[in-house]
């Protein structure tokens, strides 16, 4: 049976994102992967761009409230950002609650002088979220 994980940022535009499609990329056969946000947001290209360079697509993943989830029974929830670790709702069950926060790279990429330096920041913290990823379920303990 598939773990249920939900990854939550504030605007489940980016790092959310990034985190869902890297679980479908290489955890598929034992994670049931969501993301949704406290405060969602439009898609970011970036994120999309960035992804895509790996072979990942994401340029159809739709930003969702935490809310639209709660009626799944989530094994794990994995907040991203600490926004939303503070934000988090309570779930019912089970449910084990972890924090993991990651820069945000659009806040990075404001200060960038060009196209590359800014994506220099998505292409960073899309590896470390595919290290968190890839050190699932078992990182975690569950």
């Amino acid at each position: 049976m598939k773990l249920r994980v939900l990854f939550l940022c504030t605007g489940n535009s980016c790092r959310s994102q990034m985190a869902e499609g890297w679980a479908y990329h290489v955890k598929a056969d034992v994670l049931e992967a969501h993301s949704a946000g406290t405060n969602p947001k439009g898609l970011d290209p970036r994120a999309v761009k960035a992804m895509t360079e790996v072979g990942i697509d994401i340029s159809s993943h739709r930003p969702k409230h935490v809310n639209e989830l709660l009626h799944l029974p989530f094994d794990a929830v994995i907040t991203v950002c600490d926004s939303a670790a503070e934000a988090c709702p309570v779930f019912p069950g089970k449910t084990k609650v972890f924090h993991r926060s990651f820069d945000d790279p659009p806040r990075l990429a404001q200060d960038a002088k060009t196209e590359e330096q800014a994506m220099a920041h998505y292409r960073r913290v899309r590896e470390e979220i595919k290290l968190l990823v890839e050190g699932l379920p078992e990182g975690l303990g569950l």
